[in-house]
């Protein structure tokens, strides 16, 4: 990287680094920046402006302003036809701009579906508008996202999130991509050879959990070749994430090793980690010592040189279950902050706030000016009220986690943001400095998404009732009496849950579980009951199908149709359980016959309305995993490593454990295919019990799904049908079985 553009870099992370103590809140003078000369850096504002309003970018001005008391600014102003925006960095210009397209010409662009019905020529705003993040850390992304959201994604795909996430005001991306391709280049200088370490290598799918520590070496070992394409790959997200004027959030080191790393460096010392869920656990390099320090040494450097430079590095110590053996946990903390800031003076360590993590011994040995907690209990557990005597008044970002493996389940605890975030953020003492976006896998829930964005740009209180009106008014372009009447009804229901159940995500619908009569969930770690009233929820299908004809053009209504009546449907699935059930206890033949077929003709209703949009096709996850592959033996390796992240997850162990089903997730292909698979199974054995007189017989349910994961069929890979005239069908069907 050019010496310029690292000084420039190196300039605008200082200052964010040093934000965390500034952050105020909202208000004050626009800089004199504002109604500048348009700078060189304006043009990446322009550059993505052209990618995602080819007809309209040219009505817009992008002019560089100066930070307002440290914090990133933006402001909106100009004429019919030509809008001008101020920013401090081109991501502040594009939140700037997204705040254009919601409030004045009532358009959205979000990861789910867009609606982009613009006049020929832009309507003025009514009057300048300036607005100042009230935090400066807006931190976006799960460590589990290049599994759940999508490991095979290309450029195609990751050049629009990054846009996406820049206008909706994100400025800290977590990029692991190509990690694998580092860590392989990394330990050749150990000693290890090419060979041996691409055995080592998880496959693409299961990578976050490898850089977690948790597992090593599953399915298959990874090829040379997609270790260059991954390494490529993952240059020009952090090349674009830089050049929006956004953070790369990289991966750190804290002591993840190959086998034998001890035997290959004499007196080097390491503690094993076992297994996790049947799965081998790398060892730990104990960090207090000359090894560790040389190891991170070199990660670090290579780590630059591949990647570039950055100021925040994600890691965490001993994930969920990692032993430390006889190593003072503190000591092992300050040992990996010690060797962080050597490579890196002026990084931030970002740690996950999960579970009882970061433990007190960790932030109590580590500069608290140092380090940045993404918390991803923030709208969770109610015992969770003060995280400045949780973790010793060091510093931390408000955070959410919606869905769990990627589930499609619909809505999130609006509520404890609207109740929470400011209260938290402006009480005495706070060390709330940043929001962090980390649902499992993204792309899904588009009104939350575009809610949580908003929080670190918001000015004065959050009345759901009219963000939700308002929202609904730009999501479909224009005011719909009956979409205000949907999105009130989905503002109730989804999207009006509380942590006071202590959970943060949606019960996931009973189709995509494997079966039982009483089985209650599909995820052995997800709610075991909806977490609103069903009843109340449908009627938004009723409205949503009701919007005038003219509004129903866009990606955006199509999705929000699709999700739902797809919820709908879910929710169903749990009233009829228990028919079927009572039928089959009762030993009438007939009436569980007549259950079951109503089971199964909802899981096809299902299946067809799901296969009309090309985001929920199985097809397409398999198709991108293949397309990496050299060879056919390389293409089927990466699909099973793919769709098993969905299915079985991993070993038998791991599947009986919990893990089968943890990414379940309503998408044509699985729905139609392994669950209905499943379930008419097991219809059949009940059946031939019922017949028979007898106890059903055992099922080896890993045996069926590992062999179908190996083997799906032919997968769509294109969308087929209307979602409209499905959706309609979902509203007769629900009709007719209540």
């Amino acid at each position: 990287m050019p010496l310029a553009r690292r000084a420039v870099f190196a300039a605008l992370a200082a200052g964010t680094m040093m934000a965390c103590s500034r952050a105020s809140g909202l208000g004050g003078t626009p800089s004199a920046g504002f109604g500048g000369a348009p700078a060189a850096s304006a043009g990446a504002a322009r550059a993505a402006a052209r990618r995602l309003l080819p007809d309209h970018w040219q009505q817009f001005e992008f002019r560089t302003a100066a930070p307002v008391s440290g914090s990133d600014v933006f402001e909106v102003s100009g004429r019919t036809g030509l809008v001008t925006v101020a920013g401090t960095t081109p991501a502040a210009q594009l939140t700037g701009l997204n705040w254009y397209l919601r409030n004045v010409a009532y358009a959205d662009v979000n990861w789910a579906g867009q609606q982009l019905d613009l006049p020929r020529e832009l309507p003025a705003p009514d009057s300048t508008v300036t607005r100042r993040a009230n935090v400066p850390h807006r931190f976006v992304l799960n460590d589990t996202n290049d599994g759940y959201t999508g490991p095979y994604h290309d450029w195609a795909y990751w050049e629009r999130e990054l846009d996406v996430l820049a206008l909706h005001g994100y400025n800290e991306v977590l990029v692991y991509t190509g990690a694998d391709a580092l860590y392989h280049r990394l330990f050749q200088e150990f000693g290890y050879a090419d060979e041996e370490l691409r055995r080592w290598i998880p496959g693409p799918a299961h990578q976050p959990w490898w850089l977690l520590q948790n597992l090593s070496g599953f399915p298959y070992p990874v090829s040379r070749q997609l270790l260059d394409a991954r390494a490529a790959l993952g240059v020009r997200i952090a090349d674009r994430v830089r050049e929006l004027g956004m953070t790369p959030v990289l991966p750190g080191f804290f002591g993840t090793v190959p086998p034998g790393f001890a035997d290959r460096d004499p007196g080097a010392r390491t503690i094993p980690q076992g297994t996790w869920m049947g799965l081998a656990r790398p060892d730990w390099l104990d960090p207090r010592t000359d090894h560790f320090a040389r190891v991170a040494a070199a990660f670090y450097r290579v780590q630059e040189e591949m990647f570039g430079p950055s100021t925040l590095f994600k890691m965490d110590l001993l994930h969920e279950g990692g032993s430390p053996g006889d190593v003072p946990v503190g000591d092992a903390a300050r040992a990996v902050e010690e060797a962080l800031l050597r490579a890196h003076p002026d990084a931030l360590w970002v740690i996950l706030g999960w579970q009882h993590n970061p433990p007190r011994a960790i932030v109590d040995a580590v500069s608290k000016e140092r380090m940045v907690v993404v918390d991803g209990l923030s709208d969770r557990f109610p015992r969770v009220t003060d995280r400045e005597s949780d973790w010793g008044s060091t510093p931390y970002a408000f955070g959410s986690i919606w869905n769990f493996g990627g589930h499609t389940a619909l809505g999130a605890n609006t509520p404890e943001w609207a109740a929470t975030y400011e209260k938290w953020r402006t009480k005495k003492g706070s060390t709330l400095c940043g929001t962090a976006l980390m649902p499992e896998a993204a792309d899904n829930n588009p009104a939350a998404f575009a809610l949580f964005s908003e929080l670190a740009w918001r000015e004065g209180e959050l009345d759901l009732a009219v963000w939700f009106r308002d929202w609904a008014r730009a999501r479909y372009g224009a005011p719909d009496p009956h979409a205000g009447a949907a999105w009130d009804i989905l503002r109730r229901t989804a999207y009006g849950t509380t942590r006071a159940d202590s959970w943060s995500e949606g019960a996931d619908g009973l189709f995509g579980a494997r079966p039982a009569l009483t089985v209650n969930r599909a995820a052995s770690w997800s709610p075991r009951q909806l977490r609103y009233h069903a009843e109340e929820f449908e009627p938004a299908l009723d409205e949503l199908l009701r919007v005038r004809e003219e509004l129903r053009g866009s990606s955006a209504y199509r999705r929000d149709l699709l999700d739902v009546a797809r919820q709908a449907l879910a929710n169903r699935s749990r009233v009829l359980l228990p028919r079927v059930k009572q039928a089959y206890d009762s030993g009438d033949a007939a009436r569980f016959d007549a259950a079951a077929r109503i089971w199964l003709a909802l899981m096809d209703d299902l299946e067809r309305l799901v296969a009309t949009d090309a985001d929920h096709l199985l097809g397409r996850w398999v198709e991108r995993a293949r397309s990496w592959g050299a060879d056919d033996t390389e293409r089927d390796r990466l699909a099973y490593d793919a769709l098993s992240l969905l299915t079985v997850w991993g070993t038998r162990e791991g599947a009986d454990a919990g893990l089968r089903d943890y990414a379940n997730r309503e998408w044509s292909g699985l729905v139609g295919g392994l669950y209905r698979l499943r379930w008419s199974t097991y219809f059949e054995e009940l059946r031939s019990a019922l017949r028979a007189g007898r106890a059903p017989a055992a099922i080896d349910w890993f045996a069926l799904e590992d062999r179908w994961t190996r083997d799906p069929g032919e997968l769509a890979t294109r969308p087929t049908g209307d979602t409209y005239t499905e959706a309609v069908r979902v509203r007769e069907r629900l009709a007719a079985t209540r």
